[in-house]
């Protein structure tokens, strides 16, 4: 299994290394790849093309802001999920985030916008067929449900 983490731009590194840890701790390799729906789409047509010849599940997730395009044509161009996860952006008040949540009929990436949730999603996507991955899974929520309940114990004292 593979997550390919495809940023529009290299600004998107912090982002994305985000994403690609957040995926580590479930031992889920994600591969940082960088190309812009906009400047480089024969490089990104020609990613798409050899990561869908592979045959391992995966998922994608895109990190583009502003006009998201990358994410619509990666769903557009594959068979595997897709989720966006935009970076947000001051300069525009949010308003960029639209461009994630607006995509043409036919087209359907997931739009996450914290990118550890993201990659969770992307775990939960791959886990559907990997029972390992499940209970990596199910051990994670039961540490975060103990830190919580003695988070509880520890105020009530």
């Amino acid at each position: 299994m593979i997550v390919p983490i495809i940023m529009g731009s290299k600004s998107d590194l912090a982002h994305a290394r985000r994403i690609a840890e957040a995926l580590a701790a479930y031992d889920v390799p994600g591969v940082l790849r960088v190309a812009s729906a906009h400047k480089s789409p024969q490089h990104l047509l020609a990613l798409l093309a050899a990561y869908e010849a592979d045959p391992q599940p995966k998922v994608y997730i895109t990190i583009a802001g502003r006009s998201n395009a990358l994410s619509g044509v990666v769903d557009a161009n594959v068979t595997a999920p897709v989720i966006a996860c935009p970076p947000l952006s001051e300069a525009f008040a949010g308003a960029d985030i639209f461009s994630s949540l607006r995509m043409p009929s036919g087209v359907a990436p997931a739009v996450v916008l914290d990118p550890e949730a993201a990659a969770l999603l992307a775990v939960k996507m791959l886990a559907l067929t990997d029972p390992g991955l499940r209970q990596r899974i199910a051990a994670a929520q039961r540490a975060a449900r103990a830190r919580i309940e003695g988070d509880d114990k520890e105020m009530s004292s």
